[in-house]
């Protein structure tokens, strides 16, 4: 009897210790490892604010135009007898393109001007007769209509000779030749295409919610992905009044003065108008905010801890976006390992204070 109360007295206290093992997180596995991972920090990269103007964009993409573009066509039919350009050249208003036979509407047009001076001399003479009483008006009038009916097929004769001396009819540069030496044309026939360099444009077509914040006068600038990410500057210089009801947008129209010609019509461009400005503003890397759930926030590294802060945000233009609450100008701000991590979990700076900090941008 004695021996069976030591047997049941000794299951009992082996049933407690065990549940109390149970009952105890910190003697589990997994809570081990939990202490032991919060008591890991976490590496970070950290950065300070940096203060400087940034810039309210609206974005789009558009090809570049010639503003004056002219396709030179024939005026009068005839054998291509000179060629005074080629393709790249640069012209001028009027400046000889090219020359077609002639040979024809010169004789035609020697012998209009013989005509024409023996027509002058008689109205001369009658002229005189009719002074003297010896020619009746009627006679007069019938020699002097006779006269500008040839003055004027005098001059369309010179003009259609004139038409042989292709000229060019607006300052560009030749884009296109169509014809070559020895061609016979006809009248209507192109010949040349003349392109203006400058200045150039692009149409954007900006949905309507922006039309309060788009103007004349804003500036512009344009990226070329044939130049490399090479950057011009130019400005809004038409807004259309109306908008499209079928595309709900409305058009613009950006003038490019490009002095150097480095831009060649039909170049892609990526067109960013300025339509706004907050100077000396308190920025941040894109990449240092956080969105979740409608808030945006940072965190900010005080004594070895990850401290979790709601910010408000402003423009964002180029990779930086502007902070107008939330942070201040001496916080360290972590920009990378931010992902997954916790309010007060211990963190360890990576990286040399150089390496840490951000450029600002460009004013």
């Amino acid at each position: 009897m004695q021996l069976n109360r030591v047997a049941w007295a000794s299951l009992a206290c082996a049933l407690i210790l065990a549940a109390c093992q149970q009952g105890d997180p910190a003697g589990s596995p997994q809570a081990s490892e939990e202490d032991e991972e919060a008591a890991t920090p976490v590496p970070v990269e950290i950065t300070l604010p940096v203060r400087g103007d940034i810039f309210a964009v609206y974005s789009g993409t558009a090809p570049v135009e010639a503003i004056a573009e002219a396709d030179i066509v024939a005026r009068v039919g005839g054998e291509v007898r000179q060629l005074a350009v080629e393709e790249g050249d640069v012209v001028e208003n009027g400046q000889l393109l090219a020359r077609l036979d002639g040979d024809r509407l010169k004789l035609e047009l020697d012998e209009s001007s013989a005509r024409l001076r023996k027509l002058q001399r008689d109205f001369q003479r009658n002229d005189d007769l009719r002074d003297k009483g010896l020619l009746s008006e009627g006679e007069f009038e019938k020699i002097k209509y006779e006269m500008e009916a040839l003055q004027a097929s005098h001059n369309l004769a010179s003009l259609e000779l004139e038409y042989t001396r292709i000229r060019s009819s607006i300052d560009g540069i030749v884009s296109q030749r169509y014809i070559k030496l020895g061609n016979t044309v006809k009248p209507g026939d192109p010949l040349f295409r003349i392109t203006g360099m400058d200045p150039l444009v692009a149409y954007l077509h900006i949905p309507e919610r922006e039309f309060g914040q788009i103007r004349p006068g804003q500036p512009v600038a344009i990226d070329i992905d044939a130049l490399q990410g090479q950057r011009e500057m130019a400005e809004v210089t038409r807004v259309s009044p109306v908008v499209d009801p079928s595309t709900g947008t409305f058009k613009i129209t950006i003038e490019i003065s490009d002095d150097r010609h480095i831009i060649k019509p039909g170049m892609f461009g990526r067109l960013s108008i300025v339509y706004d400005t907050h100077e000396n503003a308190l920025q941040l890397p894109r990449s240092a905010v956080l969105d979740d759930g409608g808030e945006s926030s940072v965190f900010v590294v005080k004594d070895g801890k990850a401290e979790r802060r709601l910010v408000v945000t402003g423009f964002s233009d180029r990779g930086m976006i502007e902070i107008t609450s939330g942070i201040d100008d001496d916080d360290s701000v972590v920009t990378l390992g931010q992902a997954g991590l916790k309010h007060d979990a211990l963190v360890t700076v990576i990286g040399s204070e150089e390496e840490r900090r951000v450029n600002a941008p460009a004013d």
